[in-house]
């Protein structure tokens, strides 16, 4: 009896081990699955980053932290990848007709963040505003060109513009050319028209636009100073975040936009998070105060790639870094000088002591990789009895005081400590004045500087955007042209540049462009730096960073 019983607990311990085992692998196949669910996993997302947006209003400002988060809010007709290639964005289609005609058939079934379908008229709007004078947008060089957007119907658009443009898909894509809702840009104007004290109405105001004058220019000085407000203030995209909040100084909040058209996303909130220090936005991503971090400098660079929990993406940039002179400033109007103190810059030193070997040295104002780059080019390597010799050709033969003015990045700061101990050599005594990000691009602008240190990144990819707004005499001032050089062969070439159709030929034109600007020496051109984003690879992934400095989280996963 007692070897019957027990073999029959055999059997019920077996029976139940079995039973155990097949339950196993039932929890196995359910973790196998919610491992596989794991790329669907959602959360939010805290991003670090160096510099605070100036305005989340597209024809507002060009600075890269402001395109970092309307990249996100705004569509484009083309859209950048990360590897900069360029496919349908807001237009499924779209081709050059001719010379001077796209046609671009547009996504249907699109809706803005406030719920309002997208059609042409959006399109024709955006447009209107950028190159309305009352604006005074300094992205207008983007997309002055444009003559006239033709709606074919509400979904199909020909855009004609003034000359023969190669790169306008290039600058369509740009982040600048977000396509806005109609119903906000209206909404701007009657505010701007409210604020003036005008009793001109919003459709008064468009025909005024349209025919030009002396009432549409009355109206438009008015309304100059307000406009902007509503679209800074209820930014109204189509693309997967909308925008909740922004606190001054601190961080700018968006969140999932539900009724996105462009596949799924996991992200529920996304916060773009003002640290402007590089050690403590690092120490924030190794504490999980945030998952991602911009602009890991050299100095980080091996503490995040070799950290426990994180990680490092890179990119080659098309960034060009400078010293600027004011050539409107004594004695910078004389390229001499200039010249002299680019000799005197040894940018192999910048690029190795400062950067860690995170660039390249620039010989002009273009990197390698944009095309029109010149592989002629020799630039201007450092020789210290050159520029002595070339200073004392000029009228401070003996130095001079001057400022370099930076903004509050330590790896510019540092920059420009280098130089202010190199120019010691020829007896020029430099002053560093260190600004806050936002209040340097507006000081600068105003052209009360000697010499800054600013950098130039080419999103388009495309010589022309390197070039015309930095070096055409009509874009001095906020659009680009800080250094206020006025060269009228430069102007033609750059408007010949433009128009060119033959590529052979337009490769030439750039050519003798970069050949002129390393002679005028307007700026001395310093290097092209290396693009890192550190990410807590234990709470994410899916991070990438394109050669424009942009940061693509599209395919964020959560771990």
């Amino acid at each position: 009896m007692k070897n019957r019983k027990f073999l029959a607990f055999l059997v019920i311990a077996f029976l139940f081990v079995m039973a155990a085992c097949s339950s196993d692998e039932n929890v196995d196949e359910e973790a196998g699955g919610e491992a596989a669910a794991d790329s669907e996993k959602t959360g939010d997302l805290t991003i670090g980053t160096m510099a605070e947006m100036v305005t989340t209003d597209p024809h507002g400002s060009n600075d890269s932290a402001s395109r970092q988060v309307r990249a996100n809010i705004y569509e484009t007709l083309v859209f950048q990848d990360v590897d900069m290639s360029l496919s349908p964005g807001l237009a499924t289609e779209y081709e050059q007709v001719d010379e001077t005609t796209w046609n671009f058939k547009l996504r249907e079934g699109t809706t803005f963040h406030n719920g309002e379908d997208f059609t042409a008229e959006d399109v024709v709007a955006t447009f209107d505003r950028v190159q309305d004078e009352a604006m005074a947008s300094p992205v207008l060089f983007l997309f002055e060109m444009i003559e006239e957007i033709e709606v074919v119907s509400d979904y199909e658009i020909n855009i004609h513009t003034s000359i023969p443009f190669a790169p306008l898909a290039s600058h369509l894509a740009h982040n600048t050319g977000g396509i806005i809702s109609k119903a906000t840009i209206d909404a701007d104007y009657q505010a701007a028209l409210d604020a003036a004290g005008s009793d001109v109405t919003l459709e008064e105001y468009y025909e005024l636009r349209e025919s030009g004058g002396d009432e549409y220019d009355t109206v438009k000085e008015a309304i100059s100073e307000h406009l902007g407000t509503v679209v800074a203030n209820e930014p109204n995209g189509t693309n997967h975040l909308k925008f909740v909040s922004r606190s001054a100084g601190d961080s700018v909040v968006l969140e999932k936009f539900e009724d996105f058209q462009g596949g799924d996303r996991y992200f529920e909130n996304v916060t773009f998070k003002v640290i402007p220090e590089n050690g403590a936005r690092m120490a924030e991503l190794e504490t999980g105060g945030i998952q991602v971090a911009t602009d890991v400098d050299s100095a980080n660079m091996e503490r995040v790639k070799n950290g426990a929990d994180t990680a490092v993406t890179t990119a080659d940039s098309v960034r060009m870094s400078y010293l600027g002179f004011n050539i409107n400033k004594e004695p910078f109007n004389d390229e001499k000088v200039r010249q002299a103190i680019s000799y005197a810059i040894d940018r192999e030193e910048i690029v190795a002591g400062v950067y860690d070997d995170m660039g390249k040295p620039a010989k002009g104002p273009l990197a390698p990789d944009v095309w029109g780059y010149s592989e002629e080019l020799e630039g201007q390597a450092y020789d210290i009895e050159k520029a002595k010799e070339i200073l004392a050709e000029t009228d401070v033969a003996d130095g001079f005081d001057t400022t370099i003015w930076v903004n509050d990045d330590q790896q510019i700061i540092d920059t420009a400590v280098y130089i202010q101990s190199e120019l010691k050599e020829l007896n020029i005594n430099v002053e560093i004045e260190q600004f806050e990000w936002g209040a340097y691009l507006e000081t600068l602008a105003q052209g009360n500087h000697e010499m800054f240190i600013l950098g130039w990144t080419t999103v388009t990819g495309d010589a022309d955007y390197g070039l015309y707004a930095l070096f055409h005499s009509k874009n001095q001032g906020a659009a680009g042209n800080r250094v206020f050089y006025d060269n009228p062969e430069v102007d033609e070439l750059l408007d010949a540049g433009r128009a060119e159709v033959d590529e052979e030929a337009r490769q030439q034109i750039y050519t003798d462009i970069e050949n002129i600007l390393v002679e005028d020496s307007p700026s001395a051109y310093l290097f092209h730096a290396q693009f890192a984003a550190g990410y807590n690879e234990s709470e994410v992934s899916g991070i990438e960073v394109d050669p424009a400095g942009g940061l693509h989280f599209k395919d964020v996963s959560f771990k």
